[in-house]
């Protein structure tokens, strides 16, 4: 292959990647999961079945690359700094339940634990590429208000992480109503009843 015919392919390449996610993003909102077949998603990206097999095993694969560009990446949301320890965690989880609860988003969220409970490949790059670092950024964010001096020195940062983000996850699992800014102020009231220095 030429030099002038390298770029060309790339970004063919590129191009087609961003059409299959896309496409994913899409099915993922408007049919049942069942429906969402790589077929599908060929036919809505206009590109061959073989096309997206070249770089995702298999449906899961697909839909968790889809759901790491709709977020951002592991670290797109990612926590302020404003110095006030309880105003960023209000902000966190005010945006984390306003997104849970966002019908596009919980489609994904829903897909995606379908298949991470029969993929253990998949699985693991859920918990390495996209929960741990999540819960990295709250831990990190934890830790410098204990080193301000607004939440106790003793604190275990990762059950800090459990109370915040938990009872969050349970909920929206669980399929409860409520995921709203009252529950996420009520949850960080009684979570940081326990945390901040007294």
């Amino acid at each position: 292959m030429s030099a002038e015919q390298e770029p060309a392919r790339a970004r063919r390449s590129e191009r087609a990647r961003s059409a299959i996610l896309a496409a994913t993003a899409e099915l993922v909102s408007e049919v049942p999961y069942p429906r969402l077949t790589i077929e599908a998603i060929a036919a809505r990206a206009g590109v061959g079945k073989q096309t997206i097999y070249r770089w995702w095993p298999s449906r899961g694969s697909v839909v968790f690359d889809a759901i790491l560009e709709l977020s951002g990446g592991p670290e797109g949301s990612g926590l302020p700094d404003t110095g006030d320890i309880a105003a960023d965690l209000r902000l966190f989880l005010r945006s984390t339940v306003a997104e849970m609860a966002e019908p596009r988003f919980d489609g994904f969220l829903r897909a995606l634990y379908v298949e991470i409970q029969q993929d253990p490949a998949l699985a693991e790059g859920y918990r390495t590429q996209l929960l741990e670092p999540q819960r990295r950024v709250v831990r990190d964010r934890l830790q410098r208000g204990v080193e301000a001096g607004q939440l106790r020195d003793d604190v275990d940062l990762e059950l800090a992480v459990d109370l915040l983000v938990g009872p969050v996850q349970m909920r929206w699992s669980l399929g409860l109503s409520g995921l709203t800014e009252d529950y996420a102020d009520a949850l960080l009231d009684l979570v940081l009843a326990a945390l901040v220095t007294r």
